[in-house]
């Protein structure tokens, strides 16, 4: 049994693609249900396809990731539908951003930002450690980024473009990751961050600029290497792996697999 968050699309909907192709049955939380609810393509329903097609079985929870009741509902609804009544995988990849200098950034933003892409895997870690724990197993992926890393201060670069909070967001999930991994090391779980190893082509990064369709010189990273990767955090990779902070092609590369295409368990579409 496996949960992820922000599944509708995106590097979400990718992961619990292939998941779903190894057999699992994968419990899809983000809000869009239908495609009204977003100004993106890509709904619960899509994924939830993309996920039976591969040869998994697919559970929609409508989830706003910023409500602490929400994430409780999650929680129980997915272990519900486990055999065993435990989560076996947690990938925590929901995130609401908002690319503003700091000095103009509002607090209520902050706010948002941090509650989704920092308290809410903390939140959801908890809920799930305890069936883990009875199981002596159990995986969880936090979704970062190359913002994490300090940026080079040189006034000769290009002006930033507001990402300092986004980059903040990201430094905080990754030391979650590291700590956590550390603290529940002898009882079998396994808890690790991956970013891609460059920008992902998703609605959300055409959105914000950071990825140029009409750009065809701009190296971007498929949504399947990031599928990939996390499959590899989940228990497959050949040894165990906890409290790494990793970029999928190098873990990828690593582990001597090879790099999934574009077309790979791509983000999946409406029909």
């Amino acid at each position: 049994m496996a949960v992820v968050t922000g599944a509708s699309r995106g590097i979400g909907a990718a992961i619990a693609a292939r998941l779903g192709s190894e057999g699992a049955t994968v419990v899809l939380a983000a809000r869009t249900t239908e495609e009204s609810d977003s100004r993106f393509p890509g709904t619960l329903a899509d994924t939830a396809r993309a996920v039976e097609s591969a040869g998994g079985r697919a559970v929609t929870v409508r989830t706003n990731l910023a409500d602490p009741e929400a994430r409780e509902r999650l929680v129980a609804a997915a272990e519900a539908e486990a055999e065993t009544g435990a989560i076996d995988i947690l990938v925590n990849n929901a995130a609401v951003t908002f690319f503003k200098a700091v000095d103009s950034f509002e607090l209520r933003r902050f706010d948002l930002m941090f509650e989704v892409q920092v308290k809410a895997p903390l939140h959801l870690a908890q809920l799930v450690l305890p069936g883990m724990r009875r199981r002596g197993q159990g995986f969880i992926v936090n979704i970062s980024s190359g913002a994490a890393r300090h940026p080079a201060v040189d006034p000769s670069a290009r002006a930033p473009r507001g990402g300092t909070v986004y980059g903040m967001c990201k430094a905080a999930l990754e030391r979650l990751s590291s700590g956590l991994a550390a603290e529940v090391y002898e009882d079998g779980i396994m808890v690790n961050a991956l970013s891609p190893a460059r920008v992902v082509r998703t609605a959300g990064t055409v959105f914000h600029g950071l990825v140029r369709p009409d750009d065809p010189t701009q190296r971007v990273e498929p949504v399947a290497v990031m599928a990939e990767a996390t499959l590899a955090l989940c228990g497959v990779a050949p040894k165990p792996l906890t409290g790494r902070i990793l970029t999928s092609a190098a873990l990828l590369d690593e582990l001597g697999w090879p790099v999934p295409d574009e077309q790979s368990f791509a983000e999946p579409s409406a029909p």
